[in-house]
Order: C-alpha cells, then structure tokens, then sequence
C-alpha cells in the first residue's frame, strides 16, 4: 500500500509539471490526486495506522471503549476520520483562508485602479533606468501582493511603455526574477513564505532580518547583467488610464493604502494577539467590506455593482485555491504514512548537509510546482524544540533551514520560464519562448541564486 502512493504521488506530481504538453489543467490533477490518496490511506488503514501511528491509535482505541469489539480495520478508520482528517483539514484551511482573504484584497485594490497609482508615476525613458526602476518596484511589491498578481500588473504597464516585442521580453525576464526574489523574503509574499509563515516555521522579523539581503542580491546580479544589454532611450508614451474612470486619484490612493496597509498589518496582528494569521487576513478583508460598503452607499455610480465586494470576490482565482488544496491533501497523506519522515531520515544519511539539500531543493522547484515541493518538505521535517542541539537545532523556529527553504524555494523558481507562477504568467501574457529564455536568463538566474546562498551562509556564519 506505501508502495503505492508513492507511485501515484510521483504520477500525479508529473502530470502537474507536464500541464502544457498535457493540456489538462493542474488542478484538476492534484484534486484527483489529492482525494484518491486519501481514498487509498482510508481503505490501507489496517496495514498503515498501527505501524505508524500504534501508540496514538492504542489511546484513541482506550478513550473509545465501544470500539474494543470492532475489527481493526474499523477501528483504524475510524481514527483516521475523527483525527487524522480533521487535523490535516484544521492546517489546510488556515492557508486556504489566508490565501483567499489576500487574494480578495489585492483585486480589491487592482478593480478600483490602485495600482496605477504606482504605474503612471514611472516617466523615466532610459531604458537601463527603466528596467532598475520597474525591477525595484516589482521586488517589493511582491513582497506584498503575490508574484503572480505583481507580473501580471507589471507586464500589463510594459505593454503601454515598450512596443518592441523582443526589447519587452528582456524586462519581463528580470521583472520574473524582481517578483520571485521580492516574495522570497516577506511573510505574504509567495504562497511557500505563507505556507511556513502560518505553520509556525519562521516568524516574520527572522525571515526578513536574514533573507532579504539574499534575496536583493539574488535580483541584482542578474539586473547587472541583462542592463548592459540595453542602450539609449525609449520614445514618449502616454499615461495610462485608471482602470475605473469613475474613480478620483485621490480615492485610487485611499484604496491603494487601505489595501497594502491591511496587507502589512496582518504580521503586526499576529505578533501583538497571537492568533493565526487567517484571522488577521479575514479581519483586514472585513474591515475593508465595510468601507467600501458605506463609500458606494455614498455615491452611485454606473459601475458600482461590478466593484463591490462580493462581485470581487467572484473574481478571485478560485482554481488556484483548489489546487493547494488538493496539493496539501495529498502531502498530509504521505506525512500520515510515514513516507516523508523515511525520506528525511534517507536525505539525513546520505547528505546530511541542510544548505546541499536546499540549493537541491531550489534547483527541483525550476521544474516542479515549488508549493507541493515545499509541503512535503515540511511534512518531512517537523520544528523541532527550541532547546534542540546539533543537527536538529536547525530545525527549530526561524532554523537556518526554514529560512535558506523560504530563500532557495522562492528564488530557485527564476531558472526556468515554466518554475514559477510569475514565470508562466509572462510567458503566457508575452508568448516568451521556453528556449530564449533558457539563452538569456538561466545563466544570470543561477548564477545570482548561488550568490545570494552564499550571502545567506555567510550570514548564517557571522550572525548566528
């Protein structure tokens, strides 16, 4: 039975890498995947319960004394739909509600125009200006916004500055390498970030304090590079439109503060109540629900309808929410097994070296999704006590190896065009050859990926 979900992880995690050539949608594998693993664990529950979980399930079995005449598969079963779902389902959801409380706000702010607050302020027309400019910005705003909602946004404004297709295609390379660094190192930045973020694997001071030096490197060695081939200047272009000509400038900041302000808040809430993140993100959309309840109540407009809230929502992209799903399902099932906890002990025999093993890591995440990547890794190395020694000190809260996973998962992503989702957004939106892309980024990417892990090392070397 273990042999075979291992089997089918690995096919399902193939057809989610193979998606374009497949033309199935990579949510609706790891849906399937992730259900009929657990379909599989529910009907191998004699065989995998006891071996793995036989003294939890002994006490379940004590605590339940009508179950003693019951047969172990029943009983088994039964441990696993009164614990082991419902924990798996208790972690999932926090992510899930985190990620779509997020998401909500930041179409939120793109459908009143927010964003064009930023965009139409960029007059530059050097072009070596223009890229540092546009790289800068996008760093940091997917170290708030998602990366793939940050591409989409900065692609979108290179169509209105640029006209040369292939010239455009030289940003929107280093604009993909600016949004996976700028999530690398915030928290809410990229869906894995979140993911360790609400786990309790890193807390958002460290993670800023000893990845975010890594990560501007990481970007700036190949911004250094892909500059120098870009000479003279571009010709005029016209301001962009708000996306809602209803809509002042001065409102299209309001809900550009409102929102990015919410956004950042969340860590505050969490490190002044304590309470999980989800809450935090649920409470900021709420807040801002209200607003733009009693703003159109205010003043009727044409398109009022289409901009509020629950319209908004609707937006949202709910394929992506069902694919972590699907993905988290499926990896809480290998973790209940016991799977990932003999692949952490095989990687701890044969390489035993947590910085080899997560440059391998990011590396794997250029071709595969980094978030099932990420997932299983932690499912395979729990954070250990804070008064752990050796090698296992490195898996403690805000452990050198959550930390160098959250730099080398994120980053590791800019080596290909297909290894993140910033990356198959500009390759969609711009049509970017998979090949040209491995001639004119792939070097820069890797070699900027290494020296922002030695940064990190040394870091690690001198700080901790």
């Amino acid at each position: 039975m273990i042999s075979t979900l291992i089997i089918l992880f690995f096919i399902g995690y193939l057809g989610i890498a193979l998606e374009h050539p497949l033309k199935i949608d990579k949510t609706a594998i790891a849906l399937t995947l992730g259900m009929l693993l657990w379909i599989l664990y529910a009907l191998g529950a004699e065989y995998i319960v006891p071996a793995i979980e036989g003294e939890s399930l002994q006490a379940y079995i004590a605590a339940h004394p009508r179950m003693l005449d019951e047969s172990l598969h029943s009983q088994a079963l039964n441990y696993i739909l009164d614990i082991k779902i419902v924990e798996s389902l208790g972690d999932i959801t926090q992510t899930l509600f985190f990620l779509i409380g997020a998401m909500t706000i930041v179409e939120l702010v793109d459908v009143h125009g927010g964003f064009t607050v930023l965009t139409d302020n960029i007059t530059t027309r050097r072009k070596r200006s223009l890229l540092w400019v546009l790289c800068i910005l996008t760093f940091f705003l997917s170290a708030v916004l998602d990366n793939m909602t940050t591409t989409i946004v900065m692609v979108l404004l290179l169509r209105k500055l640029i006209e040369d297709r292939h010239e455009r295609w030289l940003y929107a390379g280093m604009i993909v390498i600016a949004a996976n660094t700028g999530g690398a190192w915030s928290p809410i930045g990229d869906v894995t970030t979140i993911m360790l973020w609400v786990k309790g694997n890193v807390t958002a001071p460290a993670l800023v304090c000893f990845v975010l030096l890594p990560s501007i490197v990481a970007m700036v060695v190949p911004l250094l590079g892909i500059s120098r081939q870009l000479q003279g200047e571009l010709p005029p272009h016209t301001a962009m439109k708000p996306q809602n000509s209803d809509m002042s400038y001065h409102e299209r900041l309001t809900m550009l503060i409102l929102g990015v302000g919410g956004l950042l808040f969340v860590p505050i809430f969490k490190s002044i109540t304590h309470l999980p993140p989800f809450v935090g993100m649920l409470f900021v959309l709420g807040i801002l629900w209200i607003y733009t309840e009693i703003f159109y109540n205010g003043k009727r407009v044409e398109r009022d309808k289409e901009h509020r809230l629950p319209k908004v929502l609707s937006r949202i992209d709910m394929p992506s929410i069902l694919f972590f799903l699907g993905i988290l399902m499926a990896v809480s099932v290998l973790e209940h097994s016991g799977i990932l906890a003999a692949t952490a002990a095989w990687l701890d025999e044969k390489i035993h070296n947590i910085y080899i093993i997560n440059i391998l890591l990011g590396v794997m995440s250029s071709v595969f999704d980094n978030v099932p990547l990420v997932a299983g890794v932690m499912g395979m190395y729990p954070v250990t006590d804070p008064g752990a020694t050796g090698y296992m000190a490195n898996f403690v809260q805000d452990g050198i190896f959550w930390e160098f996973l959250s730099y080398c998962a994120g980053v590791g992503g800019s080596l290909l065009i297909i290894g993140s989702a910033a990356g198959v957004i500009a390759m969609g939106l711009e049509k970017i050859d998979f090949g040209w892309y491995l001639r004119k980024f792939t070097a820069w990417a890797l070699i900027g990926y290494l020296a922002g892990a030695g940064v990190y090392i040394l870091e690690v070397l001198l700080l901790k």
